[in-house]
């Protein structure tokens, strides 16, 4: 059955938001972007490897000036969202991830207020289909404005090397049919034409 984003799903997969003067370090992960033909069409690929989902999320995330990383509000819903800080490599193939993410219960509120203090540069909404194949999140998005994707992200251990991560990712990539020539670099928000 569809069902609508548990509150706990991502609890599961990620380590608890950052709190300040915290030891731990970043979470990570290894990830890819690609272009699909479809959505519907990998679905079907998708739940026979997954152990869990489908989960139907909603997205819509705004992007601040940020000159050490990437630095992004996601909102669910006007009382539900995160403040997420991530730093990767805009390359095509698996990467390691760093992200910190922090729960924003009023988004609107902490979006003017981040707005008016760094400046808005860019924003995606989006639908997403959201899989879980081992410790693998297999996203399935639907982009407003730029057709449909697959996103893997294989959630690493603490310590962890990459590679075991790349060569999950790999071997995912195999499994659903994923070529080199449909990985893109950095994010969604790169995709969209830049103002003049």
């Amino acid at each position: 059955d569809r069902r609508e984003r548990p509150l706990g799903i991502r609890d599961r997969l990620n380590p608890p938001p950052f709190r300040a003067g915290a030891a731990s370090p970043m979470a990570r992960n290894v990830e890819i972007k690609a272009r699909i033909e479809s959505v519907d069409s990998l679905v079907p690929r998708v739940a026979a490897l997954a152990g869990d989902g489908p989960f139907q999320i909603a997205q819509d995330d705004v992007f601040f000036h940020c000159d050490t990383g990437r630095l992004k509000l996601r909102m669910f819903s006007e009382s539900s969202g995160e403040l997420i800080f991530y730093r990767r490599p805009d390359s095509a193939g698996p990467k390691e991830s760093f992200y910190i993410r922090s729960p924003a219960p009023d988004p609107a509120s902490l979006r003017q207020s981040l707005g008016l203090a760094y400046g808005e540069t860019g924003r995606v909404t989006k639908r997403r289909t959201l899989y879980l194949v081992g410790r693998t999140r297999v996203h399935l998005d639907r982009v407003e404005g730029l057709g449909d994707f697959i996103e893997l992200e294989v959630v690493l251990d603490e310590g962890e090397s990459i590679d075991s991560g790349t060569k999950e990712a790999q071997s995912l990539m195999a499994a659903l049919g994923i070529g080199a020539s449909q990985l893109i670099e950095g994010a969604y928000v790169d995709l969209f034409p830049r103002p003049l």
